[in-house]
């Protein structure tokens, strides 16, 4: 049966970066895939404006999405100014009422960006009130509340760490050896950081970056790509292992 998959992340390009393969199996195999940024990389540029490089980056973050047969919606967030808050959850919960997944794809809990940690917390707390009938998201025209909690799964820290640099493993990994190709062109849409990594972050080129961390997590996974996803364990959230279903013989466990 084809399912919805929410891939929500805090800006464009962190989806293609930890889940690009991933979301291209599931693609593949006819379910509708679904990518939100929080944001849309308003301060991810020192050559334009806030809007203006907003507005370049939404392009390209719909022509990666559309690589895969995807939808992409930006929630209008701005950079650094995403928090866990009443306003904030709301606004979450109707972007998932109005997408109704039956699956969740989110940040990690523990990363090195404020923006990603919010998110995965606004995206958690959404979950759980998405289905709460008296749960007011606010909207001019509000979505349906949603039948049940959906299957929530969290994607990679970037790099694979924390803040202070140690391991945060997954529960499994993902084999995307063979979507390696559709992930690096997703990725490769998003021209315009490149410019920008390289004088903000000093990162020359981060198609190659990408490629070392999946290939560092292949490495753990005995493959040559990988990448790492944790299912949330939070009461009463489903613990079907529905992701795992869903991708089938290119799961594998994580070693040790």
């Amino acid at each position: 049966m084809t399912k919805t998959i929410l891939a929500i992340h805090a800006h464009p390009d962190d989806v293609e970066i930890l889940a690009g393969g991933a979301l291209t199996q599931l693609a593949g195999t006819g379910h509708r895939i679904v990518i939100v940024t929080m944001t849309p990389g308003d301060c991810g540029s020192r050559d334009h404006p806030p809007e203006e490089i907003a507005a370049i980056r939404r392009q390209e973050a719909a022509q990666s999405a559309r690589r895969i047969g995807a939808e992409y919606r930006c929630a209008e967030f701005r950079d650094l100014s995403i928090f866990s808050d009443d306003h904030s959850r709301r606004r979450v919960v109707e972007i998932l009422r109005q997408t109704a997944p039956d699956l969740v794809l989110t940040a990690s809990p523990i990363d090195y960006l404020c923006d990603h940690e919010a998110t995965s917390a606004l995206v958690r707390d959404a979950c759980f009130a998405a289905p709460a009938l008296n749960f007011a998201s606010g909207a001019a025209q509000p979505a349906d509340a949603l039948r049940a909690i959906p299957h929530l799964y969290f994607m990679d820290s970037i790099g694979g760490v924390d803040r202070d640099g140690c391991p945060v493993m997954p529960d499994f990994f993902v084999d995307v050896s063979a979507q390696m190709d559709s992930k690096t062109a997703m990725l490769a849409e998003h021209k315009s950081q490149r410019e920008w990594l390289l004088k903000h972050h000093g990162i020359d080129d981060y198609l190659e970056m990408m490629k070392s961390w999946t290939r560092e997590n292949g490495r753990r996974a005995g493959v040559d790509y990988a990448e790492g996803f944790r299912r949330y364990k939070g009461h009463p959230y489903p613990q079907s292992p529905l992701l795992e279903e869903l991708l089938g013989k290119t799961v594998l466990p994580r070693r040790g």
